[in-house]
């Protein structure tokens, strides 16, 4: 299962309602943010999550409402004398972005914690058994910006009866056949494994998309998912700026998801020139199931 909550939802500018951006995920006793907004901490506490055992930030592009929190967060866990390293997965040109700003403040390579950079290119980032992460470029005006894609497996499960109707003991016997393995009874039949389990289910998938300019070529890295998480700035009626800005209208994200096969999604990086409702009526008009996030929202999937 994957945890989501929004710490920061609004476009470039702040408002009383929404922080700068940044998404708190937490997946198997890890606990990540995507992007870390100015204010990001501040946000952890009032949610309640807290910042300690934060694993990893995975930064979608360079702009600096995605990453003006980073100081201030370290600054804090260095206080606290946090001993986990921290690891910023960023494109290339992001994160020298982001060594530069912390070299700035306390000198090379001296930040109040260990920090560790990875450095993204297309495809897999981290396998952590129960889930994985996958990247993929996206276009925003010439950062060197990425997606990224969450997902955990799907599992097989015995079936009760066609154990008892095969007369498999309960004990180590089966626990061999739930991890693949055929077994040999006492009567010296081999029950195989696919005789006993069921179809694969439970996988899930979650997609992350910052800012965008286009969903040009996202159709792959998108398709199936169970929740996708992208930016809406602007509404149709000013899609020529949401041109010139490199942004998305909320009709696009939603036609986007709808072509898809999208289960749920949710639309942030909103502007306050918007009243929410305007923006979640655009957007439901070409895909039903869409919500608009809120500081605080949390969603599991």
């Amino acid at each position: 299962m994957f945890a989501l909550t929004f710490l920061g939802t609004s476009a470039s500018v702040p408002s009383a309602a929404r922080n700068h951006p940044a998404l708190l995920l937490e997946a198997a006793g890890e606990r990540m943010l995507i992007d870390c907004g100015e204010g990001t901490q501040r946000q952890l506490l009032r949610s309640g999550a807290g910042f300690r055992r934060l694993d990893r930030i995975l930064l979608t592009h360079a702009h600096l409402d995605h990453v003006l929190g980073i100081p201030g967060l370290f600054s804090t866990l260095g206080l606290r004398q946090t001993s986990d390293a921290m690891t910023i997965h960023g494109g290339p040109g992001t994160l020298d972005i982001v060594i530069r700003m912390l070299a700035g403040l306390w000198g090379a390579g001296r930040a109040p914690i260990a920090v560790q950079f990875a450095p993204l290119s297309e495809g897999p980032v981290v396998d952590a058994g129960d889930f994985t992460i996958d990247c993929f470029p996206v276009r925003h005006r010439d950062t060197d910006s990425f997606g990224f894609s969450f997902q955990s497996p799907a599992r097989r499960h015995l079936l009760p009866d066609r154990l008892s109707a095969l007369g498999v003991p309960d004990g180590p016997a089966r626990g061999e056949l739930a991890a693949g393995r055929a077994i040999t009874l006492e009567d010296r039949r081999t029950i195989d494994p696919e005789d006993v389990l069921g179809p694969p289910s439970g996988g899930k998938k979650l997609v992350v998309i910052g800012d965008t300019e286009t969903t040009e070529g996202l159709a792959k890295s998108v398709a199936d998912a169970d929740l996708l998480v992208i930016e809406a700035t602007f509404l149709d009626r000013d899609a020529p700026t949401a041109r010139d800005y490199g942004h998305l209208t909320a009709a696009e994200a939603a036609r986007f998801a709808a072509a898809n096969n999208v289960r749920q999604l949710v639309l942030t990086h909103l502007s306050g020139r918007y009243e929410d409702d305007e923006i979640l009526a655009e957007a439901a008009r070409f895909f039903s199931n869409v919500r608009i996030a809120a500081d605080f929202d949390r969603i599991a999937v």
